[in-house]
């Protein structure tokens, strides 16, 4: 019994793991900011623990009780916390409170936990050998959690249904251990049904996870969910209302089909209409196609290589019916080759040579964006693009992340692009900017400064042609997109380096102002 014992170390180890993961994810998803949401998730949880730990020594008599019922009392928290907070967060205004609560009370009833099962064992096992096999089990459970929650739990089971099956496993825990020590004393039976009663409950909220999370994003988005799912790397969540279907990532709208044209067209035609006969293109993000869509409306173009992170986006805008109508079915396309992987690695590794390059990575609200807007990464981008080239990158909105945005535009210029900032109008998002990067000369240390107000802007010229049956984008109109009025001119901004990430950082200042507006 003792071995079985510490086997449930391992056990409970990797429940406790798994809960700080779920509420950090849970945090970075509904509040964004993912670094600052897991280092105070992190933190309030470990700290919950050294007070669960503290307060374990004022436990003088019946520990096998209290173990039972610190574990049942963890499989009701730990496993309810996520479904919980996913079911209130539209409807209240202290959500911070009630996530912080319920991690901080998770984190004392886990700290709680080895030091009660340490005193349980401490007859059985020489001091140094218990020390020894409690913590080795309690690591090795942590890297278990840690290795599953990321490519196994989040994509196949969600955030709601991993909390309510790890919350089983600890009632099982507490239940076998009513049943090995405790079924013949008089708190027994109570106890064993009490558990018993907690096991239907998690097991229902299992099996109706998805139909919870359904309910909570229905009040989250103003139309109907017509579908959503759990990636490796984000929720993907797609809605259709009577004028527009949207599709929204970790929450943040990513287009609407109202106006999606306006973006896209502004995003790729600029650049790529000013450069004679393109044949090789790399989209870099992208990964629902409609960038590829105006791209294939290039005759030169011979291929298209699209790298995005995330497999799920790309299947799912490849062979879904409805997604396919939206960019054409251009990831079908004999000429687009989809690349699962990260940008920042795989744009060092490449010795493939480009044309043009688009840029159309989500915002950087968080570091692992934020590289993907950095001095190095587009050094390497520079690279990877001939002599003539061109790059374009989606920049965030020069109204209401000004300095954001010249900030992406000088990091641009620094790594030796030549530099065309312009900004465009789309309804769902506002005023949003873009940047083209020229690949001359400068980028070996021999700058030429070509200015014409006419028909170029600091190496850029402007094209003679556009593809025909555009939506928006004109050649009249196309000039009027590199005028900023003044609320939205230059800055002197420094440059975003990977050792500090003042995008990130001055990206989220910037919008959380227009969100507490």
């Amino acid at each position: 019994m003792a071995w079985l014992l510490l086997f449930s170390v391992f056990i409970i180890s990797t429940c406790g793991l798994v809960y700080e993961l779920i509420a950090g994810a849970l945090a970075s998803y509904l509040l964004g900011d993912s670094i600052t949401q897991f280092s105070t998730v992190i933190g309030v949880y470990l700290f919950s623990m050294g007070i669960g730990s503290f307060l374990s020594k004022y436990a003088k008599k019946n520990l096998v009780l209290l173990f039972i019922e610190v574990e049942i009392l963890i499989a009701i928290v730990g496993g309810s916390s996520s479904a919980i907070l996913f079911l209130v967060f539209e409807h209240v205004t202290s959500f911070r409170i009630i996530l912080y609560a319920l991690v901080s009370i998770t984190g004392t009833l886990v700290g709680l936990e080895i030091p009660i099962l340490m005193r349980i064992l401490k007859d059985k096992f020489q001091f140094q050998d218990l020390v020894s096999q409690v913590f080795t089990f309690d690591y090795v459970g942590a890297l278990i959690a840690s290795l599953l929650f990321p490519l196994i739990l989040v994509p196949h089971l969600g955030l709601i249904r991993t909390s309510f099956f790890f919350g089983i496993l600890n009632v099982l825990v507490a239940i076998w251990a009513i049943k090995m020590v405790a079924r013949e004393k008089k708190w027994g039976q109570g106890l064993f049904i009490f558990a018993l009663f907690t096991l239907a409950y998690l097991i229902i909220g299992f099996s109706f996870g998805d139909r919870i999370l359904e309910t909570a994003e229905a009040s989250s988005f103003q139309d109907k969910v017509i579908y959503s799912a759990s990636s490796q790397y984000q929720r993907i969540v797609a809605t259709q209302g009577k004028q527009d279907f949207r599709l929204f990532l970790n929450g943040n709208l990513q287009f609407s089909t109202k106006d999606e044209y306006r973006y896209h067209e502004a995003l790729v035609h600029p650049g790529l209409a000013s450069i004679a006969n393109p044949k090789s293109v790399l989209i870099l993000g992208g990964g629902d196609g409609l960038a590829a869509r105006e791209v294939l409306k290039y005759p030169s173009v011979e291929s298209i290589t699209l790298v995005d992170l995330d497999g799920h986006m790309t299947k799912l805008f490849k062979n879904n019916s409805l997604l396919t109508r939206f960019n054409l079915d251009s990831l079908n396309s004999p000429k687009v080759q989809v690349i699962n992987d990260d940008a920042f690695l795989w744009i060092k590794s490449t010795n493939q040579q480009f044309d043009f390059a688009v840029i159309d990575f989500p915002d950087p609200s968080n570091f692992s964006l934020g590289k993907l807007y950095s001095l190095s990464f587009y050094r390497a981008l520079a690279k990877k693009i001939r002599a003539g080239g061109k790059v374009v990158v989606q920049s965030t909105s020069p109204y209401f992340a000004r300095k954001s945005y010249w900030i992406v535009v000088n990091t641009l210029k620094e790594a030796g692009f030549k530099t065309a900032p312009y900004h465009v109008n789309v309804p769902s998002f506002g005023e949003w900017g873009f940047v083209i990067g020229v690949r001359t000369d400068a980028t070996t240390g021999n700058a030429q400064n070509i200015h014409d107000a006419q028909n170029s802007y600091e190496g850029y010229s402007f094209p003679k042609s556009l593809p025909t049956g555009l939506r928006f984008l004109d050649l009249a109109n196309l000039k009027t997109l590199f005028e900023f009025p003044i609320d939205m001119a230059e800055l002197n901004t420094p440059v975003n380096r990977l050792n500090n990430q003042i995008l990130v950082r001055t990206f989220d200042e910037e919008w959380s102002k227009v969100v507490s507006h």
